[in-house]
């Protein structure tokens, strides 16, 4: 499979995890330049009942999830073609390494865009840059996470 064979496959992978399926992730956005995951506003996702705003948990979720697409993505990248089996056994071994979440104001909203980008992508690490907001435009989160890619 090419690379461009492989983003649809991704996608699809990370919409199955069983805690994206509950936080209700989508991925609309893929391809080489950037990543998109889009959600809606959930009473389930409420971290502070009485400002009804979005658990910072989620938030880092989301900006995370976003991130590890993006890095699966650019790894990939580098090679000619793969296998779905050989595909299935990286995404395996891929993890985050480490992820830093800035909150710049409270998760209001009923629809949200978490984006990421590829900041610099070597052979074992990637390094990402995401940002969450709202359907208003509004700038929730910024992120930035490490990814061991290889």
């Amino acid at each position: 499979m090419k690379h461009a064979d492989l983003l649809p496959l991704i996608a699809t992978t990370f919409e199955q995890m069983p805690f994206n399926q509950l936080l209700g992730l989508q991925v609309t956005r893929f391809d080489l330049e950037q990543a998109e995951v889009c959600f809606s506003w959930s009473e389930q996702l409420i971290g502070n009942p009485v400002q009804m705003i979005m658990h910072g948990g989620v938030i880092a979720t989301v900006l995370d999830v976003v991130g590890g697409i993006m890095a699966v993505s650019s790894a990939l990248s580098r090679m000619q073609s793969i296998q779905q089996d050989e595909l299935m056994s990286r995404l395996g071994k891929m993890s985050t390494i480490d992820i830093r979440t800035d909150y710049l104001r409270p998760g209001r909203g009923a629809h949200f865009t978490a984006t990421a980008r590829v900041i610099r992508s070597g052979n074992k690490v990637a390094v990402c840059r995401m940002e969450l907001h709202n359907d208003s435009g509004v700038h929730i989160a910024l992120g930035t996470g490490t990814y061991l890619v290889g």
